[in-house]
């Protein structure tokens, strides 16, 4: 366990919550003591997130198997879903790919304690403990507003619970209780995790009825830069006076503002026109290629569904 007098990086948190939020040293104390020191968290959070180029990324999301599932999902999970698309302006398919993405809907939730993962990178001297410690005061909050297991919460390496994966602070935050038994419960209510990434695509701007991208074309070859600016921040018709050509069916008018966004295939790159809605789904994992991948595989899933295979 980790012992206070060990970790002066804990101190202040434990200072703070004893001081503003009414815990005891002793409690928080026991706590700690139950956290068990995690190198391999350190050493998977100090891997830099996979440099995978998109055609690479894309087979691990977007497979026939994670398709299947996610309309067996969908049609599962019909009348919530419905009824969160009605209340958020999410579409179902969108949702569920964000579940599937996840924890492949809600079947791999993670296999660390959250505490000890939170525990082990904020005592630490990683370059983001303060954000981790800031995530650990979220989380013991959190377990005590939601009466969950502090102690015994499985996540990712990172922290993330649940069938959604939300961090502390996003659940604090974010989470709703959308099947009405007065708990915000991520772990085992599928229509709270549901209503919860509605709500959190719509607080980080969704605008209903609006497309996420379309594929676009290039007069002028580009090369796919390392770090793209996701945010939309370009209207279209600045982009189109570069020589960048809109499909005939594009919803997006020309004052619409739009982040252009490369990705690597086998044979050079592709590129798309991103919206508020891409950039929205950014805001859950900062990655084109997540968002993307939830794009592609919530347009699979929502194609099945309205073209249900004649066999």
């Amino acid at each position: 366990g980790l012992e206070l007098s060990d970790y002066p990086r804990l101190r202040p948190l434990v200072d703070t919550l004893v001081r503003e939020e009414g815990f005891s040293e002793a409690q928080l104390a026991a706590v700690l003591n139950q956290a068990i020191w995690r190198e391999d968290v350190l050493e998977a959070l100090s891997r830099p997130a996979e440099r995978l180029p998109w055609y690479r990324y894309r087979p691990i999301f977007v497979t026939p198997e994670r398709i299947a599932e996610g309309v067996g999902f969908a049609r599962e999970n019909q009348a919530v879903l419905a009824r969160a698309a009605e209340q958020f302006g999410v579409p179902a398919p969108v949702i569920a790919a964000i579940i599937g993405v996840e924890t492949r809907y809600g079947r791999h939730r993670g296999r660390h304690r959250v505490l000890d993962s939170l525990a082990t990178i904020a005592a630490s001297d990683h370059r983001r403990n303060d954000f981790f410690r800031d995530e650990l005061y979220h989380f013991l909050l959190l377990t005590r507003e939601e009466a969950l297991p502090t102690t015994t919460l499985p996540g990712s390496y990172a922290g993330a619970m649940g069938i959604p994966q939300f961090i502390a602070s996003s659940y604090r935050r974010y989470a709703v209780d959308f099947d009405g038994d007065g708990q915000r419960d991520l772990i085992d209510s599928m229509a709270d995790a549901i209503g919860s990434v509605a709500n959190y695509l719509v607080e980080h701007g969704w605008r209903p009825g609006a497309p996420m991208f379309d594929r676009i074309v290039l007069t002028h070859p580009r090369k796919v830069p390392d770090d793209q600016r996701l945010k939309p921040e370009r209207t279209r018709a600045q982009w189109e006076a570069e020589g960048v050509l809109w499909p005939d069916d594009a919803v997006a008018g020309s004052e619409q503002a739009v982040a252009l966004l490369g990705f690597e295939t086998e044979n050079g790159g592709a590129w798309i026109a991103a919206y508020d809605n891409f950039y929205a789904v950014t805001r859950y994992n900062h990655s084109a290629l997540y968002a993307l991948a939830v794009a592609e595989l919530a347009e699979a899933i929502r194609h099945q569904l309205e073209h249900p295979a004649t066999h």
